[in-house]
């Protein structure tokens, strides 16, 4: 009993510290729950190896989702965007709040567009400011049950460089190619007047003066984005990272599902 009282009272502590506001209580919420673990594995084997096996069990949970789901996912290779109207703003409650922050910085609306991209269905909305000489964008993303947002800020140079600021709150699941300079903002901060800073201190800090950034054009705005996409898959096609089924799809090789496993891991330990 006195085993089972230890590891219940870990996982309860554990499940209380994960629920405070606290960034603080939240992390240590989490190391909680990796000691919950190895005591549990140390008192069912007897051993310290056991204890480590039960912490290991964590970094490797993500496995079960790569072998069993995205293992036999097929991605097109030329992916479309197509018009569609807003969602329901139920779903995404700080969406018109970040369009109102957008035209209040003077950027204006271009268009409203949407894709299906690894089963998780994405809406844009994109605004341009040819003075800012950036593109921002609202996307609005739903997979499943799940639903969340993130807002970007984009800047295209003169050499074909794109730069990006973004609270996107994972890490991507395809590798940049070396023409995308990305800054993550923290996925909490979703004031867009906050990234919009962020993304000026960024070129500032990366010597991105505006004679070197072009004037978007906002009729061009969704063909940039899906040339880019393409870009990209020709970037990971090339490293290895995913392979062509010959039917216009392409698939996560081995190493890319290596890849993936490796930016689950680090946004366990990023967001935990």
């Amino acid at each position: 009993m006195k085993e089972t009282l230890i590891v219940l009272g870990l996982f309860v502590l554990a499940f209380a510290l994960r629920s405070a506001r606290s960034v603080v209580a939240r992390k240590t919420g989490a190391v909680m729950f990796l000691a919950a673990s190895f005591w549990l594995g140390y008192f069912l084997t007897g051993s310290k190896l056991g204890g480590v096996l039960g912490v290991l069990f964590w970094f490797f949970l993500p496995w079960i989702e790569l072998l069993t789901h995205i293992r036999r996912l097929r991605l097109p290779i030329n992916n479309r965007l197509n018009h569609r109207r807003t969602p329901d703003p139920g779903l995404f409650p700080n969406a018109p709040e970040a369009a109102a922050a957008m035209e209040e910085a003077g950027f204006e609306h271009v268009s409203d567009c949407g894709w299906k991209w690894a089963g998780m269905q994405q809406f844009f909305r994109f605004y341009w400011h040819p003075e800012e000489r950036a593109v921002s964008a609202i996307c609005l993303c739903e997979q499943s049950d799940v639903a969340f947002a993130f807002i970007s800020v984009t800047s295209y140079d003169l050499s074909g460089g794109t730069w990006r600021s973004t609270n996107f709150p994972f890490s991507p699941t395809l590798q940049n190619s070396p023409d995308i300079h990305w800054n993550p903002v923290p996925c909490e901060r979703g004031c867009f007047h906050y990234i919009l800073r962020q993304h000026r201190e960024f070129l500032e800090r990366r010597r991105v003066t505006a004679d070197q950034l072009r004037i978007p054009d906002p009729e061009d705005v969704e063909d940039s984005l899906e040339r880019e996409m393409r870009r990209q898959v020709e970037y990971n096609l090339a490293a290895g990272i995913i392979r062509l089924t010959g039917d216009g799809h392409f698939r996560y090789s081995k190493r890319g599902l290596l890849f993936l496993w490796g930016q689950f891991v680090k946004d366990m330990v990023r967001l935990c």
